[in-house]
């Protein structure tokens, strides 16, 4: 048995068989979507851990939200969905949501205030990677129950200070967000951590699916959740396999073995576009790809070389190269179609002027590792990356390991430069902006990993008073001016160099209709799929 045979068979699809037997065009199962896409970034489901891009897409299909987003209509911002209504206090501090009756856990228990209440604590009290998306609110493991109140159908939660209620509301529509069903969690419990170990890989939610199995760098399986308070989901069975390559997804869709292809390169992208039933969706999406620099480095710390790096990314050449279609150059912090964005993109490659920034900071025969996930185009932006750093006298040694192994030495501190992505966790400006341009502690005891400019060491100086002072504006105008004030002066002193904003181009069958990949808010959604 080939490779690609061998490939196939181990996907437990029951679909695929030898490339020679089977038809021009198979088909999935009817009430079945299988998706290629690369997963190895997940290392948890549980929602108060969850933190990468494929670990958000199970959580949003799994668990329900105070609030959430109508995968049809994003536009319209977010809606009700576990709460079904909310009243906000006369100071302005306080939400209190009213609890829609009826909705069941996938346990059969009934989703209630109360569950809302322990969900919510529980992730301030876990204090995982993305807490600080609610911590950011004040809430702290000491006061959650003074400012996390469930009373009958009702739940409270009371900020630090008034907050724009739109920012709270879009922070809740979050992973971290994903409200548990609190009496199966503390049956699982362990040793006081609050069912984080079980909830590991296993799942406790009230939303569309709930996972049956998920098999690390190998698939997730979900199952139909009949019961789901919108309509059981068409789709009965959602598969998502681990397939790297962008040419084996392409086969596999082409030749009807699944459904969605993913990470199709422009190459593969142009050749699926003339195969009959096969469809090119092309979404501009919240995700940006940039590299980092470790301001431990004494090198790397001294403003001339910050700056110098920033003209030595030949951003045209891969953008019109194997980057074309699927990246749009962009150098700031918050993605096009987000309060406060801006199209400046004042860098381009110019290896004379990075020379001369380097000469001026006395740095010569630099010799630095970048950290780099294995995703092909990942992997061909760092080549290129060391090309024209070489053209500079800085050799770029490239390191390359899974998901995992690369953002644990991100988080730790432990890489001269990082090159990777990052996509929003909600749609507010803020949720960039006080991870790219915030670091009110740089302290190692902070051990703030969740927040960019910490993991790079770098104290943001007053770029953090800008953006404390930005979240809390309630003029729309003038909020959206000083995003563009941060973000000029970020581009000129940030140890980042953001290169591109992601243009996802999917292939998918023609037969599946109403897939929706959330735009850039990354909002991935399975239940309102037909075929």
């Amino acid at each position: 048995m080939n490779a690609l045979n061998r490939l196939m068979t181990t996907a437990a699809l029951g679909l695929a068989v030898a490339v020679t037997s089977v038809p021009s065009w198979a088909e999935t199962p009817a009430n079945m979507l299988v998706i290629a896409n690369r997963i190895d970034d997940i290392t948890t489901l549980d929602p108060a851990e969850s933190f990468e891009f494929a670990g958000s897409d199970v959580s949003r299909n799994v668990y329900g939200k105070l609030v959430n987003f109508d995968p049809l209509n994003m536009g319209a911002g977010y809606q009700p969905d576990l709460a079904e209504s909310w009243t906000v206090s006369e100071d302005g501090k306080s939400i209190t949501f009213t609890m829609r009756e009826g909705v069941k856990f996938h346990s059969g228990n009934p989703v209630t205030a109360q569950d809302a209440e322990y969900s919510l604590r529980r992730a301030v009290i876990l204090n995982k990677t993305p807490a600080f998306i609610l911590t950011q609110f004040g809430f702290t493991p000491e006061n959650v129950e003074q400012t996390i109140k469930a009373d009958g159908n009702t739940l409270t939660i009371t900020t630090d200070k008034r907050y724009a209620t739109s920012f709270v509301l879009n922070c809740l529509t979050a992973t971290i967000g994903g409200i548990v069903d609190m009496k199966t969690v503390m049956a699982n419990e362990a040793d006081g951590d609050m069912g984080n170990t079980w909830l590991k890989t296993n799942t406790a939610g009230s939303g569309a699916y709930t996972v049956q199995s998920w098999k690390p760098n190998d698939s997730v399986t979900m199952v139909s959740n009949p019961d789901f308070y919108l309509g059981a989901p068409a789709m009965e069975r959602v598969i998502v396999r681990h397939v790297q390559e962008s040419a084996t997804q392409r086969l596999l869709l082409e030749r009807g073995d699944i459904d969605v292809a993913r990470n199709l390169n422009p190459e593969d992208i142009a050749g699926a576009r003339s195969v009959a039933g096969v469809a090119i969706d092309d979404e501009l999406r919240g995700r940006l790809m940039y590299i980092s620099l470790n301001q431990n480095h004494p090198e790397l710390s001294k403003p001339q070389v910050r700056q110098a790096i920033k003209y030595l990314v030949d951003y045209e050449g891969m953008q019109n190269s194997f980057l074309n279609g699927q990246y749009t150059i962009h150098q700031n912090f918050l993605p096009q179609t987000y309060l406060g964005a801006v199209n400046e993109n004042p860098f381009t490659l110019n290896i004379d002027k990075a020379k001369e920034l380097l000469a001026e900071a006395g740095v010569s025969g630099l010799e630095i590792e970048v950290g780099v996930r294995e995703a092909q185009e990942r992997i061909e932006i760092a080549q290129s990356l060391q090309n024209t750093f070489a053209q500079a006298g800085i050799t770029l040694n490239i390191t390359v390991g899974t998901a995992k192994q690369i953002l644990a030495r991100y988080r730790a501190r432990d890489l001269d430069v990082y090159m990777g992505a990052w996509g929003p966790d909600y749609p507010d400006p803020q949720t960039n902006a006080g991870t790219f341009a915030y670091n009110p502690d740089n302290s190692v005891e902070a051990q703030a990993t969740g927040l960019l400019a910490w993991r790079n060491a770098w104290d943001t100086g007053g770029l953090t008073e800008k953006v404390d002072a930005a979240v809390v504006e309630g003029d729309r105008e003038v909020r959206a001016q000083m995003y563009h004030d941060i973000q000029a002066e970020f581009r000129e002193t940030a140890p980042f160099a953001i290169l591109f904003q992601k243009i996802e181009q999917t292939g998918r069958s023609e037969n599946v209709k109403n897939l929706t990949l959330g735009g850039a808010i990354t909002a991935v959604s399975y239940w309102p799929v037909t075929k």
